[in-house]
C-alpha cells in the first residue's frame, strides 16, 4: 500500500508585538522552507522549520510544516509530536487539523497493517 501525502504548508503573518522581530525572523525561516520543499529538498526544510520553531516556539505554522516535512522522511513520532504542538497553539486552525487527521489516518491504518 502507498499512502499519499496530501498536506497544506501553512503560512501565517507576522503579528506585530515587541516579538514581532523574532517572528519576522521566523517567518523567513517558514517561507525559505517552502520554497525548498517544493523543490523536493526535505532536509533543508526541515532545517528551516526547526530553525524557525528555535527562533518562535510558539509559531504554529512553523510546527505544521516541520510535521510535514517529519512526515515526508519517515519521521512518524517526530511528526505527530509537531502537529500536536501546532494544535496546541492553534487549535481552530482547519488547515492544521486537516494535516493532523489525515496524518493520524494514515498512520494509524499502517499501524494496523503492521500487525
Amino acid at each position: 500500500m502507498v499512502a499519499v501525502l496530501v498536506a497544506v504548508l501553512v503560512v501565517a503573518v507576522p503579528p506585530a508585538t515587541a516579538l514581532a522581530d523574532e517572528r519576522d525572523d521566523a517567518a523567513a525561516q517558514v517561507e525559505f522552507g517552502i520554497s525548498v520543499a517544493q523543490a523536493g529538498l526535505w532536509d533543508e526544510a526541515t532545517y528551516r522549520w526547526q530553525r524557525a520553531v528555535e527562533i518562535d516556539p510558539t509559531y504554529a505554522a512553523a510546527w505544521n510544516n516541520l510535521g510535514i516535512a517529519y512526515e515526508q522522511k519517515g519521521l512518524f513520532e517526530e511528526a505527530l509530536e509537531a502537529y500536536e504542538t501546532a494544535l496546541d497553539l492553534e487549535p481552530d486552525n482547519l488547515n492544521i487539523q486537516q494535516n493532523y487527521d489525515l496524518f493520524r489516518e494514515i498512520h494509524d491504518r499502517v499501524l494496523q497493517g503492521d500487525r
